[in-house]
């Protein structure tokens, strides 16, 4: 996998552009209203991300790692996140809408989901 420094990413384009050329670990990179909508990250490192109200609309995120990212108001409608790992992320007023969460991994007590959303009825597994 190819080595890359985050700092120098500070666009959606050069982000998905680090992954095609082979890079997977974007942690505590800061993309903020990033438009990632239909892209493939399926597998990166995401953790500590700020991705807030990104549009993250039908993309392949299944497998990624966003623990402890920050989510808040990002559109997930119809993402694939099966398999991702969500403890401690923050999905404050994310919109969730169609997005497969099968068997992805999230922390009762620190991930913050939507009011009204139901990790269970997601298929979401409490991480022990």
């Amino acid at each position: 996998m190819s080595s890359v420094d985050i700092s120098t990413i500070t666009t959606a384009d050069a982000l998905l552009q680090a992954y095609t050329a082979g890079a997977r670990d974007f942690s505590q990179i800061e993309l903020p209203t990033a438009k990632l909508n239909n892209s493939n990250l399926k597998g990166a490192d995401l953790s500590y991300a700020d991705l807030s109200e990104a549009d993250l609309s039908e993309a392949n995120l299944r497998g990624v790692d966003l623990s402890y990212a920050v989510l808040r108001e990002a559109d997930l409608s119809n993402t694939d996140l099966r398999g991702a790992l969500l403890i401690g992320t923050d999905l404050q007023n994310a919109r969730l809408i169609g997005a497969n969460l099968q068997d992805a991994d999230y922390s009762p007590d620190e991930t913050r989901l939507p009011n009204t959303f139901d990790p269970v009825a997601a298929g979401m597994q409490p991480a022990v």
